[in-house]
């Protein structure tokens, strides 16, 4: 939608007034699902969680497609709404009681061919070490490396500074060097 050099704004408009807002909310859910889905994941390293937060922004969208004012890309605010989304399930007690049964329970089992799937996906070296990473940094180098923000998108995702955001992404980089050198040095032989 947004290569297209049409304004996203007046895109919006326009398909609203010719389309039911059921067909646009599925024109989004298609071209971006994929992007909620795995921030979300990026976010709670959940499955289960990142498919509630994912259903859960898009009736968020849903419900309010026709406040969408066009100051950001489609992109940029779908990521907004899903970060939003995310740490309000993570600063519930509930999420916390889940996972944790979760984890107690799976933690003598074998994984599951979906578990397996998953992880595949993060199969990367980096990517497992920008897991670990703490969530202000993991965040900030999956929208820069991922999803490729630019400085101002991030910041508006983020609800920070564009001058934090290059200040993170700079610190984020160092910790995964860091992370990717002690890993180095601990698998040389002695």
């Amino acid at each position: 939608m947004e290569t297209t050099g049409v304004h996203v704004f007046d895109y919006l408009k326009y398909i609203s007034e010719t389309t039911d807002q059921k067909t646009i909310l599925r024109n989004l859910m298609e071209t971006y699902g994929n992007d909620v889905w795995n921030y979300a994941f990026s976010i709670c390293r959940n499955r289960d969680t990142a498919d509630d937060i994912t259903q859960d922004t898009f009736l968020k969208v849903y419900r309010n497609l026709t406040t969408f004012r066009g100051d950001a890309a489609v992109k940029t605010w779908l990521l907004t709404i899903t970060r939003n989304t995310a740490y309000d399930y993570l600063r519930k007690a509930f999420w916390r009681k889940v996972t944790l049964v979760g984890f107690i329970q799976s933690g003598g089992t074998s994984q599951s061919a979906e578990n397996e799937a998953v992880e595949q996906l993060y199969a990367s070296d980096i990517w497992k070490k920008v897991l670990t990473l703490s969530p202000k940094y993991r965040e900030i180098l999956i929208l820069h490396a991922h999803y490729h923000l630019t400085t101002k998108e991030m910041a508006a995702v983020l609800g920070i500074s564009e001058g934090t955001v290059k200040s993170r992404l700079h610190h984020a980089r160092l910790k995964a060097l860091s992370l990717k050198e002690r890993e180095t040095l601990e698998h040389e032989p002695s």
